[in-house]
């Protein structure tokens, strides 16, 4: 609608008021409309972009703390995981003892 608007302003002003235009060719008043128009929309821009940056560094921070609480949770199960591997290779050991034994027993039974 911009552009249209901008098109229609110079067509306006170069063929179809070709007697009189109120804008002639270096169409100084366009450039003015315009000028103004880019300084009241600079503000409103940087506004946005600002609060853009404040929203993207907030969800940064939260994406830090959940990567903060995950790794804590890893860290955790591994803690969980080295205990359970602990406690089953200290039983397997008993059961190798075990079986150990009961050969040891068997060996000495048999003649």
């Amino acid at each position: 609608m911009f552009v249209g608007i901008l098109f229609f302003w110079v067509a306006l002003n170069t063929f179809i008021l070709l007697a009189r235009p109120f804008d002639p060719y270096p169409y100084i008043l366009l450039n003015l409309v315009l000028s103004a128009l880019a300084a009241l929309q600079a503000p409103v821009i940087i506004m946005s972009q600002n609060r853009q940056a404040m929203r993207d560094h907030l969800h940064a921070e939260r994406d830090y703390q959940v990567n903060i609480h995950t790794e804590l949770e890893i860290h955790r199960l591994h803690k969980k995981i080295d205990h359970i591997l602990t406690g089953q290779g200290q039983r397997l050991l008993e059961i190798q003892n075990i079986t150990v034994e009961l050969m040891e027993e068997l060996a000495k039974k048999t003649p």
